[in-house]
């Protein structure tokens, strides 16, 4: 008897988990996303502060299938999290929440960039990898209908490849150690730089990036040029991997020459 409660307290305490999860990564999404989107397309194009990448201004149809699409594949990407949190409040992975020395202090900003190294070598390799023609269609093709993404792009997946990403960096919290607050940063480095990079506008200036750490940093401006053609630019976070392996390549750069408003076309 004690074994059958213990499991169904265990499945009902993961139900719980995975349906506020769900709601977590839905409510970040809308609201993330719908910020982006409002502040650069819904005002004045003269009153964005940025450059335009993009040609097309993203259509409402755009917009519903991005979206639709995104709450779609977000019940797989609830499932590693759920499981993650279950385990955390059981103390079974590498998460904690206290603070007992300077070195754990110094260890914060330090694991979220071994993370965000790691996330971004699994990335590159994945992505490359799902853009080979015998997995493109199955895989990743979902994403590249947008061939100008808007912020709700941001994790317009197949089930397939939210598969493959969804487990990776609940995986890292198995081994790493990370103070939860430290997770946390990392989760809003990740939503933010997921959704910036598909504005079709670039936020940051053309003086940090081309600056000594902006021109290491994969931001709207290099992902975009992945989206117009695909065999280039593949990194997630960091230009290191395209650099390395002869693919990144900024032919074309809209920030050479920024779009103006006279171009605009309906996607």
């Amino acid at each position: 008897m004690a074994d059958a409660q213990s499991w169904s307290w265990s499945w009902g305490g993961f139900a719980f988990s995975y349906v506020a999860m769900l709601a977590i990564i839905w409510v970040r999404y809308v609201i993330v996303s719908g910020i982006f989107h409002g502040a650069i397309w819904g005002r004045p194009e003269g009153k964005v502060a940025g450059t335009r990448l993009a040609r097309q201004r993203p259509t409402m149809k755009t917009v519903w299938r991005e979206a639709r699409t995104s709450m779609g594949v977000s019940v797989i990407y609830a499932l590693p999290a759920a499981y993650l949190i279950d385990e955390w409040k059981r103390g079974g992975t590498a998460l904690y929440n206290s603070i007992s020395s300077v070195g754990d202090i110094l260890w914060m900003p330090i694991s979220v960039l071994i993370y965000l190294v790691l996330h971004d070598a699994y990335f590159y390799w994945t992505h490359r990898m799902m853009h080979h023609p015998a997995l493109y269609a199955a895989t990743h093709r979902t994403h590249h209908v947008s061939k100008q993404p808007t912020s709700w792009a941001a994790f317009c997946f197949s089930p397939w490849e939210a598969i493959l990403s969804a487990w990776f960096i609940p995986a890292l919290a198995f081994i790493i150690p990370m103070h939860i607050g430290a997770f946390l940063v990392l989760l809003m480095i990740m939503t933010f730089n997921s959704v910036a990079n598909h504005t079709g506008w670039e936020i940051w200036p053309k003086a940090f990036l081309d600056g000594p750490i902006g021109r290491h940093l994969i931001t709207a401006r290099h992902h975009n040029l992945h989206h117009t053609r695909f065999a280039r630019n593949y990194g997630l976070y960091f230009r290191f991997w395209d650099k390395v392996m002869g693919t990144d390549d900024m032919s074309g750069d809209p920030m050479a020459v920024p779009v103006r408003a006279g171009s605009v076309k309906q996607a």
